[in-house]
Protein backbone atom coordinates (compact mmCIF):
# COMPACT_ATOMS: atom_id res chain seq x y z
CA UNK A 1 0.00 0.00 0.00
CA UNK A 2 1.39 3.42 -1.01
CA UNK A 3 1.87 6.33 1.33
CA UNK A 4 -1.05 8.00 -0.69
CA UNK A 5 -3.61 4.91 -0.16
CA UNK A 6 -3.03 4.80 3.47
CA UNK A 7 -4.40 8.45 4.17
CA UNK A 8 -0.66 9.63 4.83
CA UNK A 9 1.32 11.52 2.31
CA UNK A 10 5.02 11.22 3.55
CA UNK A 11 7.24 14.66 3.23
CA UNK A 12 9.98 14.67 0.40
CA UNK A 13 12.57 17.34 1.05
CA UNK A 14 14.18 19.22 -1.67
CA UNK A 15 17.72 20.67 -0.96
CA UNK A 16 19.73 22.63 -3.23
CA UNK A 17 23.72 21.44 -3.19
CA UNK A 18 26.49 23.99 -4.48
CA UNK A 19 28.97 21.46 -5.08
CA UNK A 20 32.54 23.28 -6.17
CA UNK A 21 33.92 22.49 -10.00
CA UNK A 22 37.02 21.06 -7.97
CA UNK A 23 36.12 18.50 -5.30
CA UNK A 24 32.96 17.94 -4.50
CA UNK A 25 30.98 18.24 -8.22
CA UNK A 26 33.68 15.67 -9.40
CA UNK A 27 32.97 13.50 -6.13
CA UNK A 28 29.19 13.72 -7.52
CA UNK A 29 30.39 12.87 -10.51
CA UNK A 30 32.21 9.72 -9.45
CA UNK A 31 29.52 8.72 -7.32
CA UNK A 32 27.34 8.76 -10.63
CA UNK A 33 29.46 6.66 -12.32
CA UNK A 34 30.62 4.24 -9.67
CA UNK A 35 26.02 4.23 -9.69
CA UNK A 36 26.48 4.60 -5.89
CA UNK A 37 22.92 4.81 -4.98
CA UNK A 38 21.79 8.48 -3.24
CA UNK A 39 18.58 10.06 -2.06
CA UNK A 40 16.91 11.65 -5.23
CA UNK A 41 16.17 14.73 -2.90
CA UNK A 42 18.74 17.30 -4.18
CA UNK A 43 19.59 19.29 -6.98
CA UNK A 44 23.05 20.05 -7.38
CA UNK A 45 24.21 23.40 -9.08
CA UNK A 46 28.03 23.60 -9.39
CA UNK A 47 29.82 26.81 -8.60
CA UNK A 48 33.41 26.97 -9.51
CA UNK A 49 34.96 27.43 -5.50
CA UNK A 50 32.38 27.49 -2.02
CA UNK A 51 34.39 30.61 -1.33
CA UNK A 52 32.49 32.00 -4.54
CA UNK A 53 29.05 31.12 -3.25
CA UNK A 54 27.00 34.44 -2.32
CA UNK A 55 24.82 33.70 0.83
CA UNK A 56 22.11 35.03 -1.07
CA UNK A 57 22.01 32.52 -2.94
CA UNK A 58 21.45 30.57 -0.26
CA UNK A 59 18.86 32.87 1.21
CA UNK A 60 16.95 32.86 -2.73
CA UNK A 61 17.17 29.26 -2.73
CA UNK A 62 15.59 28.74 0.79
CA UNK A 63 13.05 31.42 -0.49
CA UNK A 64 12.42 29.63 -3.87
CA UNK A 65 11.40 26.64 -2.05
CA UNK A 66 14.39 24.62 -0.58
CA UNK A 67 14.03 22.89 2.49
CA UNK A 68 17.94 22.38 2.93
CA UNK A 69 21.38 23.41 1.60
CA UNK A 70 23.63 21.92 1.35
CA UNK A 71 27.64 23.53 0.05
CA UNK A 72 30.68 21.18 -0.74
CA UNK A 73 34.05 22.09 -1.35
CA UNK A 74 37.56 21.28 -1.11
CA UNK A 75 39.58 19.96 2.00
CA UNK A 76 41.12 22.72 3.46
CA UNK A 77 44.49 23.13 2.26
CA UNK A 78 43.33 21.69 -1.42
CA UNK A 79 41.55 24.44 -2.88
CA UNK A 80 42.33 25.15 -5.97
CA UNK A 81 41.95 28.90 -5.12
CA UNK A 82 44.23 28.84 -2.32
CA UNK A 83 41.75 30.12 0.55
CA UNK A 84 38.05 29.86 -1.09
CA UNK A 85 37.24 27.81 1.49
CA UNK A 86 38.62 29.46 4.43
CA UNK A 87 36.17 32.08 3.07
CA UNK A 88 32.90 29.68 2.64
CA UNK A 89 33.89 28.55 6.47
CA UNK A 90 33.54 32.17 7.36
CA UNK A 91 30.42 33.06 5.51
CA UNK A 92 28.91 29.69 6.48
CA UNK A 93 29.22 30.84 10.23
CA UNK A 94 27.99 33.90 9.84
CA UNK A 95 24.74 32.68 7.57
CA UNK A 96 23.98 29.79 10.28
CA UNK A 97 23.96 32.51 12.81
CA UNK A 98 21.55 34.88 10.94
CA UNK A 99 19.04 31.93 9.66
CA UNK A 100 19.16 30.35 13.27
CA UNK A 101 17.71 34.76 14.42
CA UNK A 102 14.95 33.86 11.60
CA UNK A 103 14.46 30.98 13.78
CA UNK A 104 15.49 27.96 10.98
CA UNK A 105 16.97 25.51 12.12
CA UNK A 106 20.84 24.63 11.86
CA UNK A 107 20.57 21.52 10.21
CA UNK A 108 18.70 22.59 7.21
CA UNK A 109 22.34 23.91 5.95
CA UNK A 110 25.40 22.00 5.66
CA UNK A 111 28.56 22.49 4.45
CA UNK A 112 30.91 19.56 3.77
CA UNK A 113 34.46 19.28 2.65
CA UNK A 114 34.73 16.62 -0.17
CA UNK A 115 37.36 15.40 -2.09
CA UNK A 116 37.10 14.14 -5.55
CA UNK A 117 38.10 10.63 -5.07
CA UNK A 118 35.22 10.56 -2.13
CA UNK A 119 32.18 9.99 -4.22
CA UNK A 120 31.61 7.62 -1.21
CA UNK A 121 30.77 10.89 0.95
CA UNK A 122 28.58 12.03 -1.55
CA UNK A 123 26.24 9.25 -0.73
CA UNK A 124 26.77 9.11 2.83
CA UNK A 125 26.36 13.17 3.21
CA UNK A 126 23.20 13.35 0.92
CA UNK A 127 21.47 10.39 2.56
CA UNK A 128 22.19 11.69 5.57
CA UNK A 129 20.73 15.52 4.92
CA UNK A 130 17.85 14.25 3.11
CA UNK A 131 16.80 12.08 6.24
CA UNK A 132 17.64 14.96 8.30
CA UNK A 133 15.62 17.74 6.63
CA UNK A 134 12.72 15.19 6.44
CA UNK A 135 12.89 14.76 10.03
CA UNK A 136 12.65 18.38 10.08
CA UNK A 137 9.79 18.50 7.68
CA UNK A 138 8.94 21.75 5.08
CA UNK A 139 10.46 25.01 5.34
CA UNK A 140 7.96 27.45 4.20
CA UNK A 141 9.91 30.14 4.13
CA UNK A 142 8.31 31.52 0.79
CA UNK A 143 6.11 34.44 2.67
CA UNK A 144 9.11 36.47 3.32
CA UNK A 145 10.13 38.58 0.95
CA UNK A 146 13.63 38.92 -0.94
CA UNK A 147 13.40 42.83 -0.12
CA UNK A 148 12.30 41.64 3.65
CA UNK A 149 15.60 39.13 3.98
CA UNK A 150 18.03 41.40 2.52
CA UNK A 151 16.57 44.10 5.30
CA UNK A 152 17.76 41.69 7.98
CA UNK A 153 20.77 40.60 6.97
CA UNK A 154 23.53 41.27 9.17
CA UNK A 155 25.88 44.02 8.02
CA UNK A 156 28.77 41.88 9.11
CA UNK A 157 27.31 38.84 6.93
CA UNK A 158 27.07 41.91 3.73
CA UNK A 159 30.51 42.85 4.28
CA UNK A 160 31.73 39.59 3.74
CA UNK A 161 29.53 39.00 0.68
CA UNK A 162 30.92 42.17 -0.82
CA UNK A 163 34.70 41.32 0.31
CA UNK A 164 34.10 37.56 -1.29
CA UNK A 165 33.01 39.55 -4.73
CA UNK A 166 35.81 41.65 -4.83
CA UNK A 167 34.12 45.17 -3.38
CA UNK A 168 31.77 45.16 -6.34
CA UNK A 169 28.71 43.85 -4.76
CA UNK A 170 25.18 45.25 -5.79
Amino acid sequence: MSSIESGKQTFEPRIIAFFCNWCTYTAADLAGTARMSYAPNVRVVRIMCSGRLDPQFILSALREGADGVLIGGCHPGDCHYQEGNYKALRRFTLLKRFLRSMGIEDERIRLEWIAASEGDKVQRVINEMTETVRALGPLHLEAMSMERIEDVIPSELKAETVAASGGHHE
